[in-house]
């Protein structure tokens, strides 16, 4: 088994775990083969939006398919 790794950042208005939760989504609707999420760094955006953002930076792993 051969593993991949990429970033992604979830966001919510609402709490870090909605953030968590928006990244993982996005990983299991476009990516095939999910089988662990790390979540790396929290943050908050403030300067952009009219409320608060959460967000959530988390590591994706997937198993990569057997080439033929």
């Amino acid at each position: 088994m051969v593993y991949k790794k990429i970033t992604l950042i979830g966001r919510s208005p609402e709490s870090f775990d909605g953030a968590v939760d928006d990244a993982i989504d996005r990983a299991n609707n476009t990516l095939d083969n999910v089988h662990w999420v790390e979540v790396d760094e929290l943050g908050v955006e403030i300067a952009s939006v009219a409320d608060r953002e959460y967000q959530a930076e988390v590591t994706v792993a997937f198993e990569l398919e057997e080439s033929a």
